[in-house]
Order: structure tokens, then C-alpha cells, then sequence
């Protein structure tokens, strides 16, 4: 579709807003002002006039019945996955990839193209302005499955964190994947290395992060752990993994390394501001320590590890501890919603079944995880998260005055505990993604027809 044009001046009046600024301001009926695609102001009651002479030609969306809130950040996700929801239903992490493994090997670039629009399609309809993708299988002769990501999130049109990840230990090394669906260690850092120079752009507001990630200490070697390390910081780029994410990983992890994953993770470099890692469930109290020792990020993915009986991460004393946290849909082969609406509502109740009972989270707690944690473990929290002057106009206004919510009085625990609510306007830097509940980017029943066929080819390929 053609580029939808970003309107120079956009004024939203007449909403509750939820800022989720350091105090979590809220205004029950608040404006926003953004110009140029920043916010330019924010507040309650009705927008200022501009001073005579000074208005710039623009938009103005009357938003009664809403609830402004930033955009949704999606920390972790595998787009590629995609195409095998529905499969291996009944399995723990370990045998879940023991039986999806040779069935992902067979993945090209059109497999992978078509399967990354349809995750972004259905995160951007559902608010998610921002999303992280872990793509970890690289097949020979498969084609430029990385450039495939980044041109669906182009078209979508959601800022993206690409990270380009990799696996070299296979079975014949004592890993959980087919051999042949490995790299060398060699392959696997030029690969990296190649992607971070070709596409990462680290301007404000840019649209486009790469990150270093290979995929699990289960699946990688602790030569290719250092080095993607030391790569990542020579180049100025983030880290990312998957970490405690079973017990059946930190009995390898103790067979293997003598030790559990953090100590293993922290002999390899990857403890740090500039790391974050996937799930993080089975975290002792020294764990949660050095996590908050040394700025390492979280994404929690509540049902993705509800869905592999992974069990419950510790997100409570987490945030106690000042360890940053986001959310994640993690990939749809073990999240088949495959959008983030429904990790608010699921970590919630989730965490509520814990030891701190209804003391572990707010609705707010809830909201703050999927945008202000998301954006500080993305290491973009100067930029999004929150709707403050200065930032980037990643917004969404949520219709919260229909069947699903009306009688909610308090416009967060409508969003965070209530039905999916209907997006009538969802920005990226201010130009509209998502208008009226209608993707812009892209045909959603394009969209829909090709991953099915996609999805027919990957089927007819795998063994």
C-alpha cells in the first residue's frame, strides 16, 4: 500500500489519558498535542489554542469514550512460528522443540515473510506500536529470512527490534536441535555482525533496532555466547536470549556449566543494562540479585509459560528488586493469541496465584510492564513508553464506552481486565497505523490468505 502521510499537527481531546509517566498520571478527561510526530503536550481538560497566527494546519480527533495510552511493547516474540500454531499441544518446552525443531528447518523466505506479517498484523491491531522478534534458524539455501522480517515490519509500519539470532550446538554436540539446523560458530557471528552493519539504526526515533541473540544455552556453545558478547558491545547493540525458562534448562545448564544459568550467563559476559532475557521463571533470591545488580532486562511471557507448564516467573519480586520488566507474546507456536492484550490481563491473574496473592500486581503494574517496562528492556525508554512532551507519538486510543466496558469506571482495569477493546486510532511517530479497528499498512485478508499457504508449503515440506 502507498505511505499513509503523517499529519503535521494532531490534537486528541476529550479521553482519559494514562501517561504512565514516573508518577502514573492519569487524567480523567485529558488532550494531547503532537506535532511533527512528537508529543508536544499533554494534559487535562481541552488542548490549548495556539497562539494567533502560530496554528499549524493539522487534525483534530474528538476522543470522548476512549482511553489514551502509550503503545504496546512486545519484548519477545518468534514471528516465524506463525505457521505451526495448534502443533505439539500438550508437550513440555523440551519435547515441544524436539518436535517442532525438524518441522522449523524447513522454513524459506517466503515461509518467513508471510509468517512475520501475520505476527505484526495481529499485534498492531490488537496495540503494539513496538515489537521484538528472536529469529534463531537460519536453513542453507533458505534466502534472506532476516531482510523478510524487516520488510513486514516495514509495511505493517511498527518499529522493530530485529534480533538476529543463532544456534551451532546440535545433537551430534549434545544440543536439543537437528544438526542440520545449526550454523557453525563462525557462520553464526559473521551472520550477526553482517546484519548489525546492513540494518540497525540507532537515530532517535528510529524504526529499526538489531540485537545479537543466540537463541539458549541449551542450543549454543559458550564460544559463540562470548563472542556474540563481545560482538554486540563493539558494535553498540543490545543482547538477547531465552534464561531459566524451565527446570529441565537449569538441570542442563548444572550437568553441563556446574552451574545454573545466571551464574553460566554471568561467566559469559551476558549480565548487563544492555541485556535482556526471554522468560526468566525459575530465578533463586541471588538470581533475582544479580539481575538487579546489573540492569539486566525481563520479558515475561505469562502464556507461553502457562501454555509449555513452564511455570510462573517471580515478576513480583522482580520489580521489587528494580529489575527491569516487560511483556512478551512469545512465538505463536506456544502462544497461538499471538497479540499482548491478553499478557496484561494473564500476568495480572497469573502472578495473583503466587505467594503475594492480590498484593503482586495493579492494573497499572499491568499497564506499566506492557509499555514503560517494555521500552526501558528495549533500551528505548528516552523515547517511548510513556506520553510525555518530548517523546515519540506512539499512542492508542482504546473505545472503551461500548457492550465490553462501559460500566468499568476506572478506564485502566476496563483495558487490563476486561474483553479486548476495540482500537479506533493507533500511532506510530504519529502517522496512524491502525484507524477505525482497519490495519493501513497492509490487507489483513491478504495478510491472512498467504500465511495459510505458507503455513500448507511448510506442512508439505516437513518430514
Amino acid at each position: 500500500m502507498a505511505d499513509r502521510p503523517t499529519p503535521r499537527r494532531l490534537i486528541i481531546e476529550n479521553c482519559a489519558v494514562a501517561t504512565v509517566d514516573a508518577g502514573d498520571t492519569r487524567y480523567e478527561r485529558g488532550h494531547l498535542v503532537i506535532s511533527e510526530g512528537v508529543i508536544e503536550a499533554v494534559g487535562p481538560g481541552p488542548a490549548p489554542e495556539p497562539p494567533p497566527g502560530e496554528g499549524i494546519p493539522g487534525r483534530r480527533v474528538d476522543a470522548e469514550g476512549h482511553l489514551a495510552t502509550p503503545g504496546l511493547v512486545n519484548t519477545h516474540h518468534h514471528f516465524y512460528q506463525w505457521l505451526t500454531r495448534g502443533m505439539a499441544t500438550d508437550h513440555n518446552l523440551f519435547d515441544w522443540l524436539v518436535a517442532l525443531y525438524p518441522v522449523w528447518a524447513r522454513i524459506d523466505e517466503p515461509m518467513v515473510g508471510a509468517a512475520a506479517r501475520a505476527s505484526l498484523a495481529m499485534m498492531a491491531r490488537g496495540g503494539v506500536t513496538t515489537a521484538s522478534d528472536h529469529h534463531y534458524i537460519f536453513p542453507r539455501g533458505s534466502g534472506d529470512l532476516l531482510g523478510a522480517t524487516i520488510t513486514a515490519g516495514r509495511e505493517v509500519g511498527i518499529r522493530l527490534t530485529a534480533t538476529r539470532g543463532s544456534m551451532d550446538r546440535g545433537e551430534s554436540d549434545g544440543g536439543l536441535p537437528p544438526d542440520f539446523a545449526v550454523e557453525s560458530t563462525e557462520e553464526a557471528l559473521r551472520g550477526t555482525e553482517e546484519a548489525v552493519d546492513t540494518h540497525h539504526d540507532p537515530s532517535f526515533g528510529s524504526m529499526l533496532h538489531i540485537a545479537a541473540a543466540p537463541c539458549s544455552p541449551f542450543s549454543v556453545s559458550t564460544e559463540l555466547m562470548r563472542e556474540a558478547a563481545v560482538l554486540a558491545r563493539r558494535k553498540g547493540v543490545r543482547l538477547h536470549t531465552h534464561g531459566s525458562e524451565t527446570v529441565e534448562e537449569e538441570k542442563f545448564c548444572h550437568e553441563l556449566f556446574g552451574m545454573g544459568p545466571t551464574d553460566y550467563f554471568e561467566t559469559t559476559g551476558w549480565l548487563g543494562e544492555d541485556v535482556w532475557m526471554a522468560h526468566c521463571v525459575h530465578m533463586t533470591d541471588a538470581d533475582i540479585v544479580a539481575f538487579a545488580r546489573t540492569g539486566t532486562g525481563v520479558a515475561h511471557c505469562p502464556s507461553s509459560n502457562a501454555r509449555l507448564a513452564a511455570g510462573t516467573a517471580r515478576v513480583p519480586d522482580l520489580l521489587r528488586a528494580g529489575v527491569p520488566v516487560g511483556l512478551g507474546v512469545d512465538g505463536t507456536a506456544s502462544n497461538e493469541a499471538g497479540e499482548l492484550h491478553t499478557e496484561l490481563r494473564n500476568a495480572l491473574l497469573v502472578n495473583r496465584l503466587g505467594p503475594h496473592r492480590e498484593k503482586a500486581l495493579t492494573v497499572d503494574d499491568a499497564l506499566r510492564l506492557a509499555t514503560m517496562g517494555g521500552a526501558r528492556v528495549l533500551g528505548r525508554d528516552a523515547e517511548i513508553g510513556s506520553l510525555e512532551p518530548g517523546k515519540l507519538a506512539d499512542l492508542v486510543l482504546w473505545r472503551l464506552d461500548g457492550l465490553g466496558h462501559s460500566t468499568i469506571a476506572d478506564p485502566v482495569a476496563a483495558l487490563v481486565l476486561g474483553p479486548p477493546a476495540p482500537i479506533s486510532l493507533a500511532l506510530v511517530g504519529g502517522k496512524p497505523v491502525v484507524e477505525d479497528g482497519r490495519l493501513l499498512g497492509v490487507d489483513e485478508e491478504t495478510v491472512a490468505r498467504e500465511a495459510r499457504a505458507q503455513a500448507r508449503r511448510l506442512a508439505e515440506a516437513a518430514p
